[in-house]
């Protein structure tokens, strides 16, 4: 028995091993495969694991990475530590079949960053432990393949000076976010209030000065000491919620710093109204074509944000001629005479507004004008942007700019030509829509004097600018100069209609010659066989067709006429054998019908025809009747 007992325990023991990794532990007491191999010190995920596992503790090994294969196939695995590993890689996809897994520690690692596809495939994720970790940038797409389910997020003691805001409110199920001890310095407004199952909210130790309104009450439970905190009016609702013992505590203002926010009077968190310092262009004037910027400088408590009207009362928003820069200033990169006018700079903040007005001259450009010997000389006038709305018709030499042969969909644009300054290297076009920021451009050889723009909106106006490009040391001027602008406006289309490119409308006229001629040739070609068909049927003789006397059995027919007699037929020869009178003595001869035969389609020989007569055989369309004679 002895003997017997020692094989299978072996065999067992080979078992167990096949299924649990060495240095790990495997309880078979549990209820589900589970595997315990923390603190074994192994230095890479084993690959004899048990792709059956439930739960796997890899926690406090020195496992550096992991890679796609050391998961494969667990696809019942629902807990998994990698805790304490020194972790620094994970390779794409590395828990891309862990489709049940709910929950991952990976806390005191060294993941640097998280890209999506890192963490694609956990569509079971409720629990993401990644503290203590060097994350400096995480990807928004990092958190979309569990952002339905995953319940709490720690993203504690790490680096991170901003986080995908956006992401994270996209976290229906979200009840626990912890922030704390990262370098943040902002949480977007309305970020929080996007949460609705929010309980608890971390944002200690980070670099925050101001909070934005959290929802309640109730609301989550919220924990922001250790943030350098500006205390003014915008922390009101904090101060309201606030009790002792909290440690949010105030920074700035001065009156104000080092004491906690639950013993502030509400009365000394107050705000100041902005109050612009100056507001300047520079420079004041400028030639249009040229660029210009617009300085505006605020104070308040909170700093206020800037922004800008435009000449017309309009937003000024950023495109690609206008934009505005983080400090507040404008910078318009082309100056038109739509320009010329006042901005007006406004600042704003929780306290109020104010507003302040910044002149803007815009200069036409000088227009040439040619003498009798054909030299052109710069004189002062108005360049065409100023009256291009109505395009007005001048004499050539007069306009520096002309747009003609204006269509629905394309303009041909004339300029002078500039024999006045050598070295022009090319010719620059730029051109947008009245509705388009968008800036088109275009490089035309320096023998350019007209070029056709093509492809334009119906029915809408169009501020075009060209500028001549110089070579380096041919002139005194600048390398690019601005010869002028126009602004013109293309024909009105049919409402809901585009106009067909030529090529396209040429093209369907071709194909629809085509079909009426392949049309045509099908139609003469039946016209021609019915025509030959009629005159072979009238050259055909007709057929000869015997009347006969058909009856069917049982069925009575009308008589129909009878075929003309024929001529007497020769006697019969007298039968052998007779003698005397012959047969017909003996036997008078006595024909009467027995029995009705049918023949189809047969034919009679005519006896009567003399030899050399061609035999006819006529053809019956019915049946005839044969008679047998009984002697």
């Amino acid at each position: 028995m002895a003997k017997l007992l020692v094989p299978l325990v072996m065999l067992g023991a080979v078992a167990g091993s096949h299924r649990c990794p060495p240095r790990c532990l495997c309880p078979a007491a549990a209820p589900n495969p589970t595997l315990l191999c923390a603190r074994t010190g192994l230095l890479a995920v084993p690959p004899t694991l048990d792709r059956a596992a439930v739960e796997l503790r890899l926690a406090d090994n020195f496992i550096g990475a992991v890679g796609r294969a050391d998961f494969a196939n667990m696809s019942s695995l629902v807990h998994l530590t990698l805790s304490r590993n020194g972790l620094r890689r994970l390779a794409p996809g590395a828990f891309a079949d862990l489709r049940a897994l709910r929950a991952l520690h990976l806390d005191g690692n060294r993941l640097p960053a998280l890209s999506g596809a890192q963490l694609r495939g956990l569509a079971s994720l409720r629990h993401l432990i990644l503290a203590n970790n060097q994350l400096a940038a995480i990807e928004p797409a990092a958190f979309a393949a569990f952002a339905a389910t995953v319940e709490d997020l720690d993203l504690s003691h790490n680096n991170l000076p901003a986080l995908p805001w956006e992401a994270v409110a996209g976290m229906a199920s979200l009840a626990t976010l912890t922030l704390d001890h990262n370098l943040l310095e902002r949480v977007p407004a309305g970020a929080v209030a996007r949460l609705p199952r929010l309980a608890r909210l971390d944002l200690t130790a980070n670099r925050l000065r101001a909070l934005p309104p959290v929802p309640g009450p109730p609301g989550p439970s919220l924990a922001a000491g250790g943030n350098p905190l500006h205390c003014n009016c915008e922390l009101l609702w904090l101060r309201r919620l606030a009790r002792p013992g909290r440690l949010e505590s105030c920074a700035s203002p001065p009156p104000l710093a080092g004491r906690l926010l639950w013993a502030v009077p509400e009365e000394e968190l107050a705000c100041r109204a902005p109050a612009i310092a100056g507001a300047a262009a520079d420079p004041a004037a400028v030639l249009e074509g040229q660029p210009l910027r617009l300085g505006c400088a605020a104070a308040g408590d909170p700093p206020p944000a800037l922004h800008w009207l435009g000449p017309d009362g309009r937003l000024v928003q950023n495109g690609s001629r206008r934009a505005v820069r983080p400090d507040g200033s404008l910078e318009l990169r082309v100056a038109t005479l739509r320009d010329h006018g006042a901005f007006t700079c406004v600042a704003s903040n929780a306290a109020g507004e104010a507003a302040a007005r910044v002149q803007v001259a815009v200069l036409p450009l000088p227009v040439p004008r040619s003498d009798g010997d054909g030299d052109a000389e710069a004189g002062p006038g108005p360049s065409d942007m100023a009256r291009a709305g109505g395009n007005e018709s001048r004499a050539a030499g007069e306009r520096r700019i002309v747009a003609a042969e204006l269509t629905a969909s394309s303009a041909r644009i004339r300029w002078l030509p500039q024999r006045h300054v050598p070295g022009i290297r090319m010719f620059q076009i730029q051109y947008n829509s009245s509705l388009d920021d968008s800036l088109v451009y275009r490089l035309l050889p320096p023998s350019s004097r007209s070029f056709v723009l093509r492809d334009l909106a119906a029915g809408r106006e169009y501020d075009l600018c060209i500028s001549a490009l110089y070579a380096e040391g041919a002139t005194a001027l600048p390398t690019a100069r601005a010869l002028g602008c126009v602004r013109f406006a293309t024909a009105g289309g049919a409402p809901g209609c585009a106009a067909l490119p030529r090529p396209h409308f040429l093209g369907g006229t071709v194909i629809i010659v085509i079909g009426a001629a392949i049309a045509t040739s099908v139609l003469v070609f039946i016209l021609i066989l019915t025509a030959r068909y009629k005159a072979a049927a009238a050259r055909r003789p007709p057929a000869a067709v015997a009347s006969v006397c058909s009856q069917t059995n049982g069925t009575h027919r009308p008589p129909e006429p009878e075929p003309p007699p024929l001529p007497p037929a020769l006697p019969p020869p007298a039968p052998m054998g007779a003698a005397g009178g012959g047969a017909r003595g003996l036997f008078p001869s006595h024909s009467y019908p027995r029995r009705a035969r049918t023949r189809r389609h047969g034919s009679l020989p005519r006896l009567d025809l003399p030899d050399a007569a061609p035999t006819l055989r006529p053809s019956f369309g019915s049946t005839h009747w044969m008679l047998e004679s009984t002697v």
